[in-house]
């Protein structure tokens, strides 16, 4: 039996990101699986696109998956490339981004293939990635670094979002990324970086157009000095500007402005720090709805 549809009712207070992101219906949907593994799911329409491309995809049970002809890692990840360029030549795949994701069946694994970054949520794969919370104490509280992100990117144009973001790519370990990530983002120095300090992981399960996102984020907090002004390299973000909490909560809380998961990074950051407490009605909601 196919699993019913997950609908959500948000909160009178928009803090419902929680359940914007989590927001799916799993019964539209087949399993992928890789070397056995059950690593995705695929919506049906998908589904009988790779049924018709076959090549490297055969039926599995009531699902599909890659053929083994290589068993090697490097030999999947060639099959499912030249997969990709036929799916894309056909438009079923709107385009590439040429950044390579891990696909696993744990955090941790060894990858079993590599696979482009515009395609994970074609196949219902696990992402990961960052998001550093920037923050600066002064005398009156903690304010927060808000990025306004550039209106020519193909996601969240012009949103809000974190000080640094990004996704976990194959080949990299966190601390690698994080320092390129920071870097590119934020014009931040290795060094800096570096005293980024791990405060947990936020996951949620988001359908979207192209499938769906089960997308893990590990948190980091950075403490910066008063004074220090990031500065983007790459162009993913028009400026950044220093916010203190409560305009920060307000905004979350009662607008559309910030990138879509970026809300829940920020609410991470306001329960940890002992701004949003469990004196409010939808605390325990919260909470839960950060870790589905």
């Amino acid at each position: 039996m196919r699993p019913a549809p997950i609908r959500v009712t948000c909160p009178s207070w928009d803090f419902c990101a929680t359940d914007r992101c989590n927001t799916h219906d799993l019964s539209r949907y087949r399993p992928f699986l890789v070397a056995g593994q059950h690593v995705g799911h695929v919506r049906e329409d998908f589904f009988r696109r790779l049924l018709d491309l076959g090549g490297p995809f055969e039926p599995a049970g009531d699902g599909i998956a890659l053929a083994e002809r290589s068993g090697t890692a490097a030999g999947r990840t060639a099959a499912m490339a030249a997969a990709l360029d036929a799916l894309v030549a056909d438009g079923t795949v709107p385009g590439l981004r040429r950044e390579t994701y891990p696909v696993l069946t744990r955090w941790g694994a060894e990858p079993l293939l590599g696979i482009d970054r515009a395609a994970v949520p074609f196949f219902g794969l696990r992402s990961f990635g960052l998001h550093v919370n920037g923050y600066v104490r002064r005398p009156d509280g903690l304010h927060l670094w808000v990025g306004h992100r550039a209106r020519d990117r193909g996601v969240a144009p012009g949103k809000l979002d974190n000080l640094v973001a990004g996704g976990q790519p194959m080949g990299l370990t966190l601390a690698e990324n994080l320092r390129k990530e920071a870097h590119e983002e934020a014009g931040l120095p290795a060094a800096v970086a570096d005293r980024s300090r791990p405060v947990g992981v936020i996951s949620y399960l988001l359908e979207n157009g192209s499938g769906l996102k089960p997308d893990t984020l590990f948190c980091y907090d950075l403490e910066l000095p008063d004074g220090l002004v990031p500065r983007n390299t790459d162009g993913e973000v028009e400026r950044f500007e220093l916010w203190p909490l409560d305009r920060v909560a307000e905004s979350v809380a009662g607008s559309d402005d910030w990138k879509f998961n970026v809300n829940l990074v920020v609410i991470d950051f306001l329960i940890r720090h002992g701004w949003l407490t469990p004196d409010h009605p939808e605390y325990i909601a919260l909470c839960s709805g950060l870790r589905r």
